[in-house]
């Protein structure tokens, strides 16, 4: 077998190999558009939109306002924001004063947020109001000096910002009394304004995110990535899109959370990268304002979860009126395994293509994408794009690579991959070994170089000493028309030691019982792998970006057993 062969797979027009990279950062590809395009639109914001000119000089002065405050090369500069225009503008300002931006998820509890704060050693954060005073709350136990705050208001739209001020500001938490020695971000950028400010010259191989993952063990670590690595990913990723998307023109939504991978190095740094205008959507779950902002932008590209997709395809708005997803060309699916039976339902639904794909913070988002054109494979995630590499490799040591279609560890080699997890060496030694990052995924190539992910190392559900990987019956699971969503857990078991249980959601107006269900699953799976527990749920426990919690699920079953 060919080492890549998944390159006579890529679309017409995807090269097998961008090499070589520039060595730059994105406030170099930020600076250049600015530069030639100032007044081609970078982002819309609740009726509102903000050039690459302006971009560039908002971002210059709050750059020129943290240096003036202290901040220095290599800082870390927490950010607590949903999407939104502050959200862009203090990334770059922070990589301009040569610091280093760590967004954290605005819902962290105190004591999530306290421990990010340290692991990371943030001295400065800027939050937006309604987390203000959760931030002040750890201050004390963190090594916080500088808070900066900032309103949602203050990019909206004149007429939104009054009805918000009106309506919203004090009853939802958005207003709030600053602390003694802490700063309005509207009040530097103004006090800025006339100053003179030249940006900390960047290394293409500084650090440039903190970004959280639990990696293989579960505990939180700060996963380094640099600025080149984001420049690299971003191409990658652009030139996979190339062959749909119209190239400065097509919008994209940025409606997944920017304190992920996913959209942070994924999604904005390809629209950066191509000059794609992108939307800015602040809460993905809310999928009123959602299609709201669909109906209004008409974006190409709608990032997703299969959780999401599902959510749409049942949404009534979307069943009276499908026509508000006809702009879309391109979905992509990440985080959690897409179902056959969603993609079909979603293309139709939109006309455009939805592609799988795979990709893990520590890679910084070297990617495995489904082709947009080429040949789809169900089950698979894709193939590797330019110059991203996988092998499987035996579970045990890692030492040994696998034949086509052999179940093993999943491993990857990319010029972008993280560069460790901050001081954490140990950790940092389990991953990344002679150039290639160990995932703790399982998974198989077949003979055409395309991925299909069988689980999580320590997901694997051992039934009676078989191995059952849940994603295998959450298939089968998902394909009965009356279920809506699923997860797949082991869950203890005084004789088989641990069981597999399935808690499943049901579609409106659909009834289904434990043991039908079983007789489904009976069609496709051995005996061992027909889920002995079936729990029917009104929900089910979900990351920030969608995907099912299997151990939350776990943890709930074994709470009740006692």
């Amino acid at each position: 077998m060919s080492r890549k062969p998944w390159i006579h797979h890529y679309d017409k027009g995807v090269p097998s190999s961008l090499h070589p990279y520039p060595e730059e950062s994105l406030v170099d590809v930020l600076g250049r558009t600015a530069g030639e395009q100032p007044e081609h639109t970078a982002m819309f914001f609740k009726g509102s939109r903000l050039s690459y000119g302006e971009l560039d000089r908002l971002s210059d002065l709050l750059g020129g306002a943290l240096r003036a405050l202290g901040i220095k090369r290599g800082d870390r500069v927490a950010l607590l924001m949903p999407n939104s225009p502050q959200m862009v503008i203090s990334e770059f300002a922070i990589w301009k004063a040569g610091a280093i931006a760590v967004p954290m998820n605005p819902l962290y509890t105190a004591s999530e947020l306290e421990h990010a704060l340290n692991e990371c050693g943030a001295e400065s954060a800027i939050v937006l109001t309604p987390f203000y005073d959760k931030i002040k709350m750890v201050q004390p136990d963190s090594r916080l000096k500088r808070v900066i705050a900032t309103s949602i208001k203050e990019y909206l739209s004149p007429l939104k910002r009054a009805l918000f001020t009106i309506l919203k500001e004090k009853k939802d938490g958005h207003r709030v009394t600053l602390r003694v020695g802490d700063h309005w971000l509207g009040e530097l950028l103004a006090a800025q304004e006339g100053q003179p400010f030249t940006p900390v010259p960047i290394h293409h191989e500084d650090p440039a995110l903190f970004l959280f993952s639990g990696g293989t063990t579960g505990n939180p670590k700060c996963v380094v990535i640099s600025h080149q690595g984001m420049v690299i990913t971003g191409m990658q990723i652009a030139s996979w899109f190339s062959v749909i998307l119209d190239r400065g023109t097509d919008i994209i939504l940025l409606n997944m959370p920017l304190f992920h991978v996913y959209a942070q190095v994924g999604i904005l740094t390809a629209a950066l990268i191509e000059r794609y205008p992108f939307a800015l959507v602040p809460n993905p779950r809310d999928l009123d304002d959602l299609l709201h902002t669909i109906k209004s932008i008409r974006p190409a590209v709608l990032p997703g979860v299969p959780t999401l997709f599902t959510a749409l395809i049942n949404h009534p708005k979307v069943k009276r009126d499908s026509s508000i997803l006809k702009s879309v060309k391109l979905s992509v699916s990440g985080a959690a395994p897409l179902m056959l039976e969603t993609k079909r339902r979603f293309e139709a639904l939109t006309g455009g293509r939805i592609i799988d794909a795979y990709s893990l913070t520590e890679s910084a988002l070297a990617s495995v994408f489904t082709p947009i054109h080429g040949t789809y494979k169900n089950g698979s995630v894709g193939i590797p794009v330019p110059d991203v590499e996988v092998r499987i490799v035996e579970q045990e040591h890692g030492l040994d690579e696998l034949a086509v279609n052999e179940v093993g560890e999943i491993i990857m080699r990319a010029p972008q991959l993280m560069k460790e997890y901050w001081q954490n060496p140990t950790e940092t030694a389990l991953v990344l070994r002679e150039g290639w990052l160990f995932t703790g995924d399982l998974g198989y190539l077949d003979s055409d170089g395309y991925l299909f992910i069988v689980d999580r190392k320590k997901d694997v559900i051992k039934p009676g000493g078989f191995q059952v990987w849940p994603r295998d019956v959450e298939e089968s699971i998902a394909a009965h028309p009356a279920v809506l969503e699923v997860g797949v857990a082991g869950v203890p078991d005084p004789y088989q030691g641990e069981a597999v249980k399935a808690w499943v959601i049901l579609r409106e107006g659909h009834q289904l019982s434990a043991d039908e269900l079983r007789d489904h699953c009976r069609k496709d799976l051995a005996a061992y792998k027909v889920p002995k527990h079936v729990e029917f749920a009104a929900t089910l426990p979900k990351s920030t970006v969608g995907k099912v919690l299997r151990r939350k699920l776990v943890e709930e079953h074994c709470n009740r057993e006692g």
